[in-house]
């Protein structure tokens, strides 16, 4: 038995017009193995990720989600997940730049009227555009104020995943008058916007992220998605679903990451050059204590995948229910995402950090850079802390509160 996941079944919202979950999943496997020729090359020389866009794009994975009608790969959520796993197991940061792409370019369909949606989601497929930005909370949030021109866009947004690279931002902004946020659509080539590659994170380095500067930017009547209000009375459960679906991607990144290195540590022990032990050959796969370590990990990274699936098909009935779904339905989907969460971040943590030791003091050479897996999982979970999560899946087990509407940075 390997580490790869299982499969996740059938995937429900895919487009029979469309190539299929099978091709999808086979495009995903050669992409992640290209991208694993250069990845610790291209992890030192952290430059922004043009290149590794370009090959998702030759690819055809940045349109997965468009409907085929649309010239889109016609694919849903279940597939896009696999896909993302599959990314970040080669690439944790090239894999968070495909999670962030497919959460901003669906969510601007998602959030926006059906027309309007169609539009964008028709431009992405024909331009193969690549989406980054945020919609998470932020203090203070960039603000749309209304002028004789127009509405207008100013402030700052910090780091968010893609900006580097992107053909269009999504940005969380508020109403300078009634102080309401909204998701809003920016061109970054536009007058006034400024990206920023002012990070520099020692992990995720690929992701493209920085920050956005927007002084006096023109917003349209169209370039307005929609509200995130979550008052009950403003933010449907249907709406509400766009924070387990965005959270589920996190998921999928972290166990993606924990994969790649067992599997890499795997081949690595493999091939004889596990760490000496006084009572086996050097360099044998049989020492009892890399055995144990790796049976823990295993165990450890099977059992949050298994969860990832639950929470997983979850939200693909949620969305399947559309306007049926209740409050308390969207509740019980987002505490089992926010468990998906607390077991995958246990999971990379702990695999990204003891797969140096079994692999032992040559694990602190660069060339091997077996580092950049332990780096790109911290740095991930200190922008996404498990213990919110935690905090808000006990709060649901104990007193039935519903967990707060919270976007992934």
């Amino acid at each position: 038995m390997g580490v790869a996941p299982a499969l996740p079944g059938p995937d429900a919202e895919s487009d029979p017009a469309g190539p299929g979950r099978d091709h999808w999943l086979r495009v995903a496997r050669e992409t992640a193995e290209d991208l694993a020729t250069d990845a610790v090359a291209r992890d030192q020389a952290g430059k922004p990720p043009f290149d590794e866009v370009a090959r998702l794009r030759e690819s055809g994975l940045l349109a997965l989600l468009v409907p085929a009608g649309l010239d889109g790969g016609g694919a849903g959520w279940p597939t896009a997940y696999a896909v993302v796993r599959e990314i970040a197991a080669a690439d944790g940061a090239i894999g968070q730049l495909l999670a962030c792409h497919y959460f901003m370019s669906w969510s601007a369909g998602f959030l926006t009227e059906p027309g309007r949606a169609a539009a964008l989601e028709r431009r992405t497929a024909a331009e193969q555009w690549c989406w980054g930005g945020g919609l998470a909370r932020q203090e203070p949030a960039p603000a749309l104020a209304r002028t004789a021109q127009g509405l207008v866009l100013n402030g700052r947004q910090s780091y968010a995943a893609g900006v580097l690279v992107a053909d269009r931002l999504a940005v969380r902004a508020v109403r300078a008058d009634t102080g309401e946020p909204f998701a809003v659509v920016v061109d970054p080539a536009r007058q006034g916007v400024v990206v920023d590659g002012d990070a520099d994170p020692f992990g995720q380095r690929l992701a493209a992220g920085g920050s956005v500067e927007f002084d006096a930017v023109p917003v349209a009547a169209a370039d307005l998605l929609g509200s995130l209000a979550a008052d009950d009375d403003v933010l449907s459960p249907p709406t509400g679903l766009l924070s387990p679906v965005g959270r589920l991607l996190s998921v999928q990144i972290r166990l993606g990451m924990a994969e790649g290195v067992l599997a890499e540590a795997r081949e690595y022990s493999r091939a004889g050059r596990a760490p000496w032990h006084p009572d086996w050959p050097a360099g044998s796969p049989r020492d009892p204590h890399v055995l144990t370590a790796y049976g823990e990990l295993t165990v450890l990274t099977r059992s949050a995948s298994a969860l990832a699936d639950q929470a997983r098909d979850a939200v693909q009935a949620g969305l399947e229910r559309g306007e049926d779904l209740s409050y308390e339905e969207y509740a019980e989907i987002s505490v089992l995402v926010a468990m998906a969460e607390a077991a995958a971040s246990r999971a990379v943590q702990e695999t990204t950090a003891r797969a140096l030791d079994i692999i032992g003091a040559r694990s602190a050479s660069a060339r091997l850079g077996f580092d950049r897996f332990w780096r790109n999982a911290r740095t991930h979970t200190l922008y996404e802390p498990v213990t919110h999560r935690l905090r808000d899946v006990g709060d649901y087990f104990l007193n039935g509160a519903h967990p707060p509407f919270v976007l992934p940075v």
